[in-house]
């Protein structure tokens, strides 16, 4: 019978340019049998939660870190057992050379190839990784098991120096029935989503390496919609259990500590990053929004929006699309090292979202181009996703302006900061009923406030006046999204 060989899979670079993720839960053990595609574990990087199929066939051999430990990109997470003897081989400690160190990772600019073996050196010292899809900032990498937890166990990777090359299941490879397409996993599911086989698409990258850019290509050759159009969302990984929500004894703890990791920290990075780098602006605008709210209720019962969310926001979405149309020098963005305002010809509309893992903001690709029930669809999936702790980072990255409701707390207003890269965001406040002057005389209306906050590099006062004008006078005549559209 053939001997088994060892293949050790490690942590990929999911969201294109991070540095480490913490293993959330697996969905397999030491002994089990795995196909190629099959999903072994959950981790969250700082963007989501995303699910990590293993590229081949085989036996797992171990597990090499527990759940809650971060761990490194390109580190090791797991061992199996590949070839015709796999299955009768018992479940033992692989006998190799040690795995890369942690932190070993691609060349800047490049998202790491999962076939690649990583190089002797460490990665270069200018690479930085990419927070919540929005921009870069420096982080550091540890590995942090959670309380409770064992230590990982000690490893060693594969036997042969042949099999110390393979990564993810590319590179020399044992003999297999079929040729499989060389991609990484995110890439995979893009595939998968837009329906493009990938044996039939031409890899552009090095060793033969599929890229998002190949799949895109494949889609625009099949005259469906262009690359730029928004990459489908991965499929949905479960979502993880909320942290531990039990009543703290004021009688015996005086203090908790909560650590600080995954979206919740590269948030607090991006916010610190844009409050110190953007000039921040901020514009207020109480108006009456009661023709809104009627109309929302109208298209609640028409049958074009049957099964679909319908509320305030999505009136308020529309209205913001209207207005950057009439003014479009507002959806740009400041390219810092070449000194240039690129202006956007589309708008990926970001809506934040508290998640239990805190604060997102995914978006929703080419809003621009939607019809209001095509926007109320994707409003709805975004915003469910999000709550689920689904969303992908792909859903999160090329957003160019945000809305925030903080309304929905009960709070009027507020002076929100701008995502990283993108030149404006819209808080929308709590919809009451208010006395106002209708009509020569003060009668109850709903009324709300909105706080527009722009990069005073890109955006001085007349254009981000204008365009809180725009809104505020479409909320307030809705009918203006039909005259100005």
């Amino acid at each position: 019978m053939t001997e088994a060989s060892v293949r050790e899979f490690k942590m990929p670079d999911v969201g294109e340019g991070l540095t480490e993720a913490e293993i959330l839960k697996w969905y397999v053990q030491p002994g089990d049998t795995v196909t190629d595609g099959q999903v072994v574990c959950e981790v969250e990087t700082a963007k989501a939660a995303v699910e990590l199929p293993i590229p081949y066939d085989g036996v797992v051999r171990e597990l090499h870190f527990p759940e809650g430990t971060t761990v490194d990109v390109g580190t090791s997470i797991i061992a199996v057992a590949v070839g015709d003897g796999a299955a009768a081989e018992p479940v033992r400690e692989a006998e190799a050379p040690a795995a890369p160190e942690a932190g070993a990772a691609p060349e800047a600019g490049a998202a790491p190839e999962a076939g690649a073996a990583p190089e002797a050196e460490a990665a270069p010292e200018g690479r930085q990784p990419v927070l919540v899809g929005y921009g870069v900032a420096t982080s550091s990498t540890r590995r942090r098991p959670r309380k409770g937890t064992q230590a990982p166990a000690q490893a060693a990777p594969p036997a042969a120096a042949a099999i110390q090359a393979e990564m993810n299941g590319h590179g020399p490879t044992a003999p297999v029935t079929r040729e499989r397409p060389l991609a990484k996993p995110p890439v995979r599911k893009l595939a998968k989503d837009l329906g493009v086989d990938l044996a039939t698409v031409t890899p552009t990258g090095p060793d033969g390496i599929i890229t998002r850019e190949d799949v895109h290509a494949a889609v625009t050759a099949a005259q469906a919609p262009e690359p730029s159009a928004a990459p489908a969302a991965q499929a949905p990984a479960p979502a993880p259990a909320a942290p531990s929500s039990a009543p703290v004894s004021y009688d015996t703890a005086r203090e908790t500590r909560v650590p600080v990791k995954g979206v919740r920290k590269a948030t607090a990075a991006a916010m610190v990053g844009s409050a110190f780098t953007a000039p921040h602006v901020t514009e207020f605008v109480t108006v009456d929004v009661t023709r809104t709210m009627k109309l929302v209720e109208e298209l609640k019962q028409d049958k074009e929006f049957a099964g679909l969310r319908v509320n305030p926001l999505l009136l308020i979405a529309k209205a913001l699309l209207v207005a950057i149309r009439r003014n479009p020098d507002i959806n740009a963005s400041w390219d810092e090292a070449a000194q240039e305002i690129v202006v956007k010809h589309y708008v990926n509309l970001g809506i934040a979202a508290a998640t239990p893992r805190g604060l997102i903001v995914p978006n929703i690709k080419d809003a621009h181009a939607k019809t209001l029930p095509q926007l109320a669809e994707s409003l709805g999936e975004l915003v469910s996703t999000a709550r689920e702790g689904k969303t992908s980072p792909a859903a999160m990255q090329g957003g160019t302006v945000t809305i925030t409701n903080v309304g929905v707390f009960g709070v009027d207003t507020g002076t929100p900061i701008l995502n990283p890269g993108e030149s404006a965001i819209l808080a929308v406040g709590a919809i009451k009923l208010q006395p106002w002057v209708h009509k020569g005389k003060v009668k109850p209306r709903q009324v709300t406030t909105l706080a527009l906050s722009f990069d005073h590099r890109l955006v001085d006062g007349e254009l981000g006046s204008k365009v809180l004008a725009d809104v505020a006078a479409i909320l307030e005549q809705p009918k203006r999204l039909l005259t100005w559209a």
